[in-house]
């Protein structure tokens, strides 16, 4: 009997034994899978971080042309705002003031509608905005962007494009308008603006 029991006290031990090691050799497989779970989680994190996304708005080309070397420069995407209802030359008539810029611009409260507006600004912190001057002011279509987006923990560096008209204080009135993000003062830039030009600028706001 005493035989008996001590055969089925060694065949527990080794059980038990057994048991441990197992947990044991799992273990650092477990902790390594986590730890290149939370290491992929926070590197896609940082990337979001350091995304950037250049809105714009062009007539003539001219802002586009600026939008394009910005995000050449940062390594940033590319998103054209588009009216519903395009311009065409008569509409931008300076001279005219039945001409339908001139009618928008001198109503604040007008705001035209955007052609499949579906941009997501959710996975960039840092917002170029440009556009051009119309009338001193920032187009109406601005208006409406801003009004339409949340920039909740986003740097906006806004940016215009003119003949001689300075940027004045539409970067401040479109702040106004969009009540989130943070700001920052905007710039001028002629369409002869060059590369480094746009460089420095984009360089002085890191």
């Amino acid at each position: 009997m005493k035989k008996i029991i001590s055969v089925l006290i060694i065949f527990a031990l080794v059980f038990a034994f057994a048991s441990c090691s197992a947990k044991t050799d799992n273990t650092p497989e477990t902790t390594e899978a986590t730890t290149k779970s939370t290491t992929s989680e926070s590197n896609e994190t940082l990337e979001k971080e350091n995304k950037t996304l250049v809105i714009y708005f062009s007539q003539t080309g001219t802002t586009k042309g600026i939008a394009e070397q910005i995000a050449k420069i940062t390594g940033g995407d590319l998103y054209e705002i588009s009216a519903a209802k395009p311009y065409v030359e008569a509409d931008l008539d300076y001279n005219n003031d039945n001409s339908r810029a001139t009618k928008e611009q001198n109503n604040k409260s007008v705001r035209p509608e955007i052609a499949d507006d579906t941009v997501n600004l959710d996975d960039y912190s840092t917002i170029y905005l440009g556009y051009p001057i119309w009338w001193g002011q920032a187009p109406r279509i601005m208006d409406t962007f801003v009004e339409s987006h949340s920039f909740d923990g986003k740097k906006v560096i806004p940016f215009c494009t003119s003949g001689s008209s300075d940027i004045a204080d539409s970067d401040n009135y479109l702040a106004g308008l969009a009540k989130s993000g943070d700001w920052i003062e905007g710039k001028r830039f002629g369409a002869n603006a060059s590369e480094s030009e746009i460089e420095d600028w984009i360089n002085s706001n890191k």
